[in-house]
């Protein structure tokens, strides 16, 4: 699924109307912590199903 460069450009103008030039770096730094933290908790979620998949495959 990709969005390409003209709904990027789209996006970012509805945005700029919505909540203006001001608020777009808080939102943006507000958008890029969640995906971290996302990104952080699936990692963990894998490594966890990972290792008791090796626990039981050992058993």
């Amino acid at each position: 699924m990709s969005i390409g460069l003209p709904g990027l450009i789209l996006i970012v103008l509805i945005l700029l109307i919505i909540f203006g030039p001001k608020k777009l770096p808080e939102l943006g730094e507000a958008l890029g912590k969640t995906l971290k933290e996302f990104k952080k908790s699936t990692k963990e979620l894998t490594d966890d199903e990972q290792s008791s998949k090796k626990t039981i495959d050992h058993q």
